[in-house]
Order: C-alpha cells, then structure tokens, then sequence
C-alpha cells in the first residue's frame, strides 16, 4: 500500500529480500515499458575521461571573466552588486557558480545511488536493467562535473543542507512512488532546467559542452519519470493523489526557498569583503514575489521546468495549483504541450554524439522513447 504501485512494471521487494530476486518465476516477467530507453543507451554514449569527448584541460581567465551571464545572478541585482566593484562582482558570480556546480554534483551522487538502490528493490527485470543503465550514467555525470569543478576551482564546497535533507530523504526511502517522483521528475526536471538554462548563458565553452553531454543522459531519465506517471497517476485514489501531490508541493517550496537563499552563501560573501548579515537583509529587500515571478518568465528557468513536470504528470490539481501560480502561467505551461526547453539541446547533442561514435541513432527522437 505504502509503495503505491499501479503497474507490475514498478513492484518492489523489501532491500535486503535478495532471495526475491532469484524466484525463477520473475525472468520471464519483464515489462517492456523501458525497452526503447534501455536500447537508446548507446546513441548517447560518452566518456569524460576521453578527450576525444570533452577536454577539461581548456582554460578560462576565472579572475576576468564571467563563467555565466552576469545577469542570471540575483545577488548582483541588489545593494550586494553596488558595494562590488567589477573585479569583486566576477569573484562573487563566479563563486557563487562552485555553490551552484557543487550542488549540481551532489545531486548527482545522490541520482546515482539512489539508481543503485532502484537495483535492490524493482522486481521488474526491465525495470531493473533501466536503474542499472541510469546508475552507470549518473556515475559518468559525477565524473564529469568533479572534473570540471577541479578544473576550475580545485574542489567543490559542501552540500547545502536542504538538498543535503532532501537527497538523504530520497536515497534512504524504501518507497518506489517518493524515489520516482522525487528524484526522476523534481530534481531531474531541476536538472534539464538548470543544464538547458547554463547551456544558453554561459561563457565558459567547456561548461557548456559538458551541460549539453549530461543533458543527452539526463533528458532519458526525465521519460523514465513520465512513463511512471502516465501508468500511475491516472490509477492513484483520491487519498493517494493527495499524498503524492502535497509532499511534491512541500519539496518543490523548500527548493526554491533554499538553493539560492542568502543564509546558504554566508561564505561567498565573506570571500568578496562583505557582512553576511548586511548581504542577507540586502538580498530579501530586494526579492519580492513579483520579482521572482518576473524571473520565472523565461523558458530556460530550471523552476519553471520542474513545475512544467509536475503539472504534464498530472501531479499539480486545483488543491496546489496556487503554491505554483503565484511564480508562473500556469495555462501557458498546459498549452505548451510535452516538449520540454531541453529537449531540442539534448537531442542535438545525441546527433553530435551519433557521428562521432560512428553509430547511427536507434529512436528516431527523444519523444519516441516513451
């Protein structure tokens, strides 16, 4: 009752029930739901410690340049800004880009154990073989951005305690519907924003080429996260729906008041000269409602893609619809349709990837692997 399982595809064991695993009975018993996401997996092949791929040796002038569009950063649109000068605001961008890289990467530790722990539980062997494919790309996507953040920085800072919260939460849940939901559509639906948004901003070309690299995974685990709804939702009893719809609103709020909350970055500002504190007041000052759904308007924004997710899934109702309204048009993002912002970027990627592993793609598009 607890797992709130729907479909066969998604059944779970209890961790430690290994002998489950060996009933003879469940080899002939795998859904083919996943089948065409499992065959895509070698037309977005890559490796980020072949430079034939990505080569993290490029440099880039981190005391002069902007990594990212000055104008994506909140704090510079503030007093915070006005106290800097131009040497003093790339440091605070540019710092506050490791925040952002660092919490990318722990994200990504805890995709890929929580994929591994998926193996422990689906009893599905399709379902199965699909968290093990998800694992080993989630363990390049740890590679990949330790390489970048060593390239960069030398070493990335500690996980914030909300998504530290959040993570733990997750990978430890014994529940299918929490693991699915929070980790395939919340933070992966974070993540194709947040890639699609850096991919489009920054001015560091090697971030942008591992955004786009990772995206080619990331935008198959987004479909992984779709195919559990479109089986799930439409079944759910009132008292489920509600259960997975409020903690999908309490997650969702604890997200966008706490990645980018001041109280988070207290040492950013104290490496650029400045009073965390003053920093703090300065920062709630300036961020009004209004100005956060003013942010929202764009496209690429990673919190319009995460509720984009939610409400395509069929999670978001008339009960939450206002928590998600009060930051964007929520008509504009039904009439878009499925098609989400990154899914044109990660499909040019794939193309790229197709030439040149010299293959030739095995789904005609991201769209046919639901």
């Amino acid at each position: 009752m607890d797992n709130i399982t729907k479909d066969p595809a998604y059944n779970a064991v209890d961790p430690h029930d290994f002998p489950a695993m060996l009933d003879v009975n469940r080899y002939g018993q795998r859904s083919t739901a996943f089948d065409k996401i499992i065959s895509a997996t070698h037309d977005h092949f890559w490796d980020p410690l072949d430079k034939k791929y990505i080569d993290f040796s490029v440099p880039f002038d981190m005391e002069n340049e902007y990594l990212v569009n000055p104008a994506l950063n909140g704090d510079l649109k503030t007093e915070i800004g006005n106290r800097l000068d131009e040497r003093g605001k790339i440091k605070l961008a540019n710092l506050d880009m490791l925040w952002t890289m660092s919490s990318i990467l722990h994200g990504e530790q805890g995709a890929l154990s929580l994929s591994a722990s998926l193996c422990h539980i689906l009893r599905d062997p399709g379902a199965q073989e699909y968290a093990a494919n998800q694992t080993r790309e989630e363990a390049r996507h740890v590679t990949a951005f330790s390489k970048y953040i060593h390239a960069r920085w030398g070493k990335p800072v500690q996980v914030g305690p909300a998504l530290g919260d959040l993570l733990n939460e997750l990978v430890g849940s014994p529940l299918v519907w929490k693991k699915l939901v929070g980790m395939q559509m919340l933070i992966e639906g974070l993540a194709m924003g947040a890639f699609a948004s850096l991919w489009k901003e920054a001015r560091d070309p090697l971030l942008r080429q591992v955004c786009q690299l990772v995206m080619t995974d990331e935008a198959f685990h987004h479909k992984f996260g779709k195919i559990w709804a479109d089986r799930t939702i439409p079944h759910l009893s009132k008292t489920e729906h509600e259960m997975i719809e409020d903690w999908a609103a309490q997650v969702f709020q604890v997200l966008l008041f706490n990645l980018g909350s001041p109280n988070q970055k207290e040492w950013i500002y104290r490496e650029v000269g400045l009073d965390p504190v003053w920093c703090h007041q300065a920062f709630m000052e300036a961020m009004t409602d209004a100005a956060i759904r003013a942010d929202m308007a764009d496209a690429t924004n990673i919190f319009r893609v995460l509720i984009k997710t939610l409400l395509n899934a069929g999670i978001i109702t008339d009960r939450t619809r206002g928590v998600y309204a009060a930051y964007v048009d929520m008509a504009e993002l039904y009439s878009e349709g499925d098609r989400m912002v990154g899914d044109d970027i990660a499909e040019e990627g794939i193309k790229y990837l197709i030439a040149l592993n010299g293959g030739k793609m095995t789904i005609p598009s991201l769209m046919a692997a639901e």
